[in-house]
């Protein structure tokens, strides 16, 4: 299958930040790719510079085979790009901003309704209002509208479930599948670990750099150790005794369990288990439940970042 998007070795920085350290990926043609981690990781400055908004300072990058500095122009006419931040013109009605936009590549809104239609007929009761008075998740639908009304060949959307409801992220994410399965491709990044599993495959991102990019099943299924989840009615007592446990590797809090590695590589899983049940009830942490956990796309990152040393017990 051909390759998308190519990245090799991009860097960039801002003064003594270094935003993107030695970037290197491929993205295949019709593929729902993601960029996962937190902010300030380097996703926006990734995207910025391959929509053609921001000059790499080393490295390369190809976007539908057109190298992304040196043929800009013609790029974006094939390129929609949906930023973090909403970037529509808040006093204007969506009517307003979609066939400004529109406009914009030389196309009407109605010469495109059959191309934006699962998109616009959600937003359509809503066409004469002020962008500005929109909720959130249909600020987000309005400009994916607007996104993709020029009928681009690759879209790029930077975070575009942040700050929205379950219900939109969730809406959000089925118009992206439906537009994957157009033969679209789709170039998202969020912060949200559990959206991994809606992407084809992911890269995770990390202080300018890529640790980890397979699919998120390959990904979860990488991490090296036995992963124990643990639940107690005293939660807070059951993670500073895990903490103090002599042979932490790393524990965090996640959802209503905590999660568990331990640091010996040669210990059997249910040595584990019954080890780690017997030291809890030695602290006088009561009826704690110790069980084997499938590892997650979160799981693996905390990992791959380096967990921190446990810190003392308070």
């Amino acid at each position: 299958m051909s390759s998308s998007v190519s990245a090799r070795s991009l860097r960039k920085r801002f003064g003594d930040t270094r935003a993107l350290d030695d970037v290197s990926f491929e993205i295949e043609t019709g593929e729902l790719f993601g960029f996962i981690g937190p902010d300030g990781g380097g996703k926006t400055t990734l995207f910025r510079i391959l929509v053609t908004l921001l000059l790499p300072d080393g490295g390369a990058a190809t976007v539908l085979g057109r190298d992304v500095v040196r043929d800009l122009w013609a790029l974006r006419q094939r390129i929609g790009y949906m930023p973090g931040r909403f970037s529509l013109y808040p006093d204007l009605s969506v009517e307003e901003n979609l066939r400004f936009f529109a406009s914009v590549f030389g196309t009407t809104p109605e010469r495109e309704r059959e191309h934006i239609a699962a998109i616009y007929d959600q937003i359509a009761p809503f066409k004469d209002r002020r962008a500005a008075a929109l909720s959130g998740g249909m600020k987000q639908k309005l400009a994916l509208c607007c996104a993709l009304v020029h009928r681009p060949e690759i879209l790029f959307l930077d975070e575009p479930t942040t700050g929205i409801d379950a219900v939109s992220r969730r809406e959000l994410w089925n118009l992206l599948g439906q537009l994957r399965q157009q033969g679209m491709t789709v170039v998202v990044s969020t912060p949200y670990m559990d959206e991994a599993t809606r992407c084809d495959r992911v890269a995770l991102v990390q202080a300018g750099r890529i640790i980890a990019l397979d699919t998120p099943d390959a990904i979860a299924a990488s991490l090296d150790r036995p992963l124990l989840a643990v639940r107690a009615p005293a939660r807070q007592e059951a993670l500073n005794a895990l903490r103090a446990f002599p042979h932490v590797h790393s524990v965090f809090p996640f959802g209503d369990v905590h999660h568990f590695t331990d640091e010996r590589r040669d210990v059997r899983p249910d040595t584990l288990l019954d080890e780690l049940r017997q030291y809890l009830a030695s602290a006088g942490v009561a009826d704690a439940d110790v069980t084997l956990a499938a590892p997650t796309v979160e799981d693996v990152f905390i990992e791959r970042m380096g967990a921190p040393p446990a810190p003392p017990a308070a």
